[in-house]
């Protein structure tokens, strides 16, 4: 069945006055003074020059205006050269004319009269004469029409700032209005708390802010005040902005979005003018909740602005959004919400009770809310029926939110490109390689030595994360180059809340193992290494400079999380800065050394699983462990997981006790009462 046309909506539909008709009348205008302008030469005389002239047959026509007392006269060759008016630099051959006051309007037929017949006397040609009427308006138009369309423009431009026409009166002075979207019941966002997956500590955080705004005298009653505003904190792609659209579909209230970069513009005054009119409409709206993004834009720390001693626009909507939030004004009933991922930046002021009481950190997921998302994104995909989705949430371990809907949409793009029927597992795992390691460059020409050197390095990362207590379970090694890289090694990192010193010394160890394989096995080295190096150094400072496990700069820690304290200034002298070189060059080389030692010992697995590698190009986790054996340490992710379960059998058995005991028991027989 159609959808009838709305001929109501057709009838209201207006041509809208835009920027293209403002350049469309521009050029117009611009071609009208190419094409209309007077190109003539006119020179200005007296009555007895022009009279002259005329009588010496020197001007061809005459115009005579006589409601302005002018008279002009079209000269000829020869009263062009008397005059001394000659043809532009161009060239180009133009009018020459000689203008004049009337000095009698009456007499001027007359006095031409006599000027002909004096010129018919001597054999010469008569001049014709043309009246005039009206005056110079056109002319004036042409000379001072482009000035009023250019103040037009400059009007229109105004309006144009401040939101568009009819967004308002006040011309320019209306660009200091909020650009805040606002969300009601007639325009409410489609997302609830059921589309946001895991979470769920962050979300009882939220829906109690919902639930102060749906069901206040509930709190209100026993005395408790609603917050004045949440922080949300995490890394990007956590779902930050997420939970806060569930805020806005499920609060029922009005909700008011924007970022933080809408505060700041190139005039003085407007980011402040802003935060003024955003919170005015706030309170007008009361109750609702204010949602404002990536609030590090405007909420940075005062007093660290390098623009030494010169006014800053940032600190000036800050100590307005300060004022704002918890001043002498009071804001019932408005909430503020705001997301970042840099809270360390964000002056202090801001983060105080009574303006942001609560933050909310939105951590990476964990297995559990892994599948959650997994679950959510794959509703819209159709799958393989024996897709086990807990297995993709441990090969996704470190994934944020955003990066599991990519791995979801780029698995659906491969089975699509393949002409699939369904997504199954090798579309999933395409993708994660595809988004961890970049597309895959099988055209890449890799000689044959390249290759066995590859093999040899990433061999050698397989062989220490296995045989190390720490190392990451692995997952496959490649030789097939990806990205920038020539080969690489996929683990499932664990997830650890308090990493232990050794824990860093075997991943520094795993990540030296390509170097030293090298070393070991082929007796040269190579530029394969570098990212290893690279992370392993960064490694290796962070012990000495931020964990204090450095055993001659113990329990110290020079680094400055808030960056603010220390400035362009080391907290340290030079003698330290030259102890803490050698603590890490010391730390690196134990691991290197560590790594070579394990190598030799297991020499004949590491040759085995390079040569596997050269063989297939692609080894996993089952090939490894037929040539290693099984690992002597459980992988603590095994470990909880077995927790969780036995957890909940143990859950699901009181459960059911309780409710057998309770089906027993006579309900109208009150339970004992123990006075112990």
């Amino acid at each position: 069945m159609g959808i009838l046309p709305n001929k109501s909506n057709n009838r209201n539909k207006r041509p809208v006055f835009g920027m293209y008709w403002m350049y469309i009348l521009i050029i117009a205008c611009l071609f009208g003074l190419y094409y209309f302008q007077d190109s003539s030469q006119t020179k200005s005389v007296d009555w007895t020059e022009f009279e002259a002239a005329a009588k010496n047959g020197e001007i061809s026509k005459i115009e005579v205006m006589p409601e302005s007392g002018v008279a002009i006269g079209v000269l000829t060759k020869e009263g062009a050269k008397k005059q001394n008016l000659q043809d532009d630099i161009r060239g180009v051959e133009t009018e020459k004319k000689i203008k004049t006051t009337i000095p009698s309007t009456n007499k001027i037929q007359d006095k031409i009269d006599s000027w002909n017949e004096q010129l018919v006397a001597e054999g010469k040609p008569e001049m014709s004469v043309n009246y005039e009427k009206g005056s110079d308006l056109m002319k004036l138009f042409w000379y001072f029409g482009p000035i009023l369309l250019m103040f037009i423009f400059i009007i229109y431009l105004s309006r144009r700032m401040s939101g568009g026409p009819g967004g308002g009166g006040g011309g320019i002075f209306n660009v200091g209005k909020s650009k805040a979207r606002i969300f009601d019941k007639d325009n409410s966002t489609d997302v609830t708390f059921k589309d946001v997956a895991g979470l769920a500590e962050a979300k009882v955080e939220i829906e109690e802010i919902v639930e102060f705004l749906k069901n206040p005298q509930r709190y209100t009653e026993l005395g408790a005040k609603i917050p004045k505003g949440a922080l949300l904190v995490g890394p990007p792609g956590t779902g930050k902005t997420l939970l806060a659209k569930a805020v806005a579909g499920e609060a029922g209230v009005p909700f008011l979005s924007l970022s933080g970069s809408d505060f700041v513009e190139m005039f003085v005054g407007v980011g402040a003018a802003r935060v003024r009119d955003l919170f005015k409409q706030a309170k007008d709206k009361a109750p609702c909740i204010v949602f404002i993004d990536e609030i590090d834009a405007v909420g940075r720390a005062r007093g660290k602005n390098p623009n030494m001693g010169s006014n800053d626009e940032r600190e000036n909507t800050l100590n307005q959004m300060l004022t704002e939030m918890d001043g002498f004004g009071s804001n019932n009933g408005v909430i503020v919400l705001a997301a970042t991922n840099r809270a360390d930046m964000l002056d202090k002021a801001l983060l105080r009770p009574g303006r942001f009481d609560r933050q909310i950190y939105v951590d990476l997921p964990e297995l559990s809310d892994r599948v959650e998302i997994f679950n959510v994104h794959l509703r819209r995909i159709k799958t393989n029926s024996h897709l086990d989705v807990e297995q993709l949430a441990r090969q996704t371990q470190g994934f944020s939110g955003a990066d599991i809907a990519n791995v979801c949409n780029e698995a659906a793009l491969i089975a699509a490109r393949n002409n699939k029927q369904a997504v199954d597992w090798d579309d999933f795992m395409a993708a994660i390689d595809r988004i961890v390691g970049g597309l895959e460059k099988r055209s890449r020409v890799i000689t044959d030595d390249e290759k066995f050197s590859i093999a040899t390095h990433e061999a050698g990362h397989a062989t220490i994360s296995w045989m190390t207590e720490y190392g990451n379970p692995l997952v496959k090694v490649t030789i097939v180059p990806r990205g920038r890289a020539l080969g690489a090694a996929w683990y499932a990192p664990e997830a650890r809340q308090i990493i232990p010193t050794q824990a860093l010394l075997d991943t520094m160890c795993g990540m030296l193992a390509g170097r030293a394989a090298e070393e070991v096995f082929l007796g040269k080295i190579g530029t394969g290494a570098s990212d290893d190096l690279e992370k392993t150094t960064k490694l290796a400072r962070a012990m000495v400079m931020m964990y204090g496990m450095s055993e001659k700069l113990p329990n110290i820690n020079y680094n400055d999380s808030t960056g603010q304290d220390y400035g362009f200034t080391k907290p340290y002298s030079e003698e330290t800065a030259k102890l803490i070189d050698d603590e890490v060059i010391r730390i690196i080389n134990e691991q290197y050394e560590r790594a070579k030692s394990i190598l030799r010992e297991y020499a004949s697995q590491h040759n085995q699983i390079r040569d596997l590698l050269v063989k297939k190009e692609v080894i996993y986790n089952e090939d490894v462990k037929a040539i290693l054996g099984p690992r002597q340490w459980k992988s603590r992710t095994d470990e909880i997981i077995e927790i969780n379960k036995k957890e909940e059998s143990n859950r699901k058995a009181i459960e059911a006790k309780d409710s057998s005991s309770s089906d027993d028991s006579d309900p109208g027989t009150p339970p004992p009462f123990n006075k112990d």
